[in-house]
């Protein structure tokens, strides 16, 4: 079995850094997520999902991340039961953040140096080959009169 989820959206609030009563660093955020299809009506539907963030986690998204910033968040889905005010069980779904990370354009990172908590592997790109140098000589006619294709 197999719980993990990946979501891009905005910052709804400012998140705030908290501590638990033995120290420990937590905070509480939503984000809001665009559906992938459009109502009827042609506007895009939008969910607002609640995450929670422990530890180095969570000082990394309250010093980097504001109100309306694109942040990607990586990390399991969880529910958790609770009583309200009232005395009626409830029950929570939230996503508890293993990394987050910086989405979007270089100018909306400014100032982060376009880091994440937990740096992704280094991939190094072969350079794209240089057509313009070539030649028409350099290509072959390919007779295809027999019909057959490959695919």
């Amino acid at each position: 079995m197999y719980n993990r989820i990946i979501l891009v959206g905005r910052l709804v609030a400012d998140p705030e850094l908290r501590q638990t009563p033995n120290g420990t660093n937590v905070t509480s955020f939503s984000i809001a997520v665009d559906r992938a299809f459009s109502s009827r009506d042609g506007e895009r539907q939008t969910d607002f999902i609640d995450v929670v963030a422990w530890r180095q986690t969570a000082e990394f998204i309250c010093r980097y991340f504001n109100k309306g910033k694109v942040i990607l968040v990586e990390g399991s889905l969880q529910t958790r039961t609770y009583t309200d005010k009232n005395d009626q069980k409830r029950k929570a779904w939230e996503v508890v953040a293993d990394n987050a990370r910086f989405v979007g354009s270089k100018s909306e990172s400014e100032g982060s140096g376009g880091r994440s908590f937990a740096p992704a592997p280094q991939e190094t790109a072969a350079p794209a080959p240089a057509y313009s140098a070539g030649s028409v000589e350099d290509f072959a006619e390919i007779d295809d009169d027999d019909g057959d294709l490959p695919f």
